[in-house]
């Protein structure tokens, strides 16, 4: 099972971090706390001080424009998933559920496709997200 725990905290890892910055952050935040008391009854509140730290961490990097922040607060909190599922198998299931509220979601908006030209010293941009171009 220890492929399938640290593939299971490496998604949640990553979703929990992610989520930090976004308006779901809240019921995230809930949902492992909720997991923590119920795997880790005594150390409940102290994760939800270290996910509310870790947010003002993570918010702080990102308008400073420090892009490893968020790759090594990912790192830490699949540490820190793994080790409650390893000594706490039963919460897996609980932790899977509350992925799926996170999860991809079906669109039903119509696919995005771009197309661009460019010609001489022409430039194009084009992104899928936010875009930032630093240009004199």
């Amino acid at each position: 099972m220890e492929p399938e725990i640290a593939a299971l905290a490496s998604s949640a890892g990553t979703t929990v971090v992610t989520l930090m910055a976004t308006d779901a952050w809240q019921r995230m935040r809930e949902g492992m706390a909720s997991l923590w008391r119920r795997g880790h009854e005594e150390r409940a509140e102290a994760v939800v001080a270290d996910l509310d730290a870790t947010r003002e961490d993570l918010l702080a990097a990102l308008a400073a424009g420090d892009t490893d922040v968020e790759a090594e607060l990912r790192s830490e909190w699949r540490g820190r998933i793994r080790r409650l599922l390893t000594n706490r198998p039963e919460v897996a299931e609980d932790l899977r559920r509350l992925l799926d509220e996170f999860g991809p979601r079906e669109s039903t908006a119509a696919p995005i496709s771009q197309h661009a030209t460019a010609s001489g010293r022409a430039r194009v941009y084009q992104a899928g997200r936010d875009q930032h171009i630093s240009e004199r």
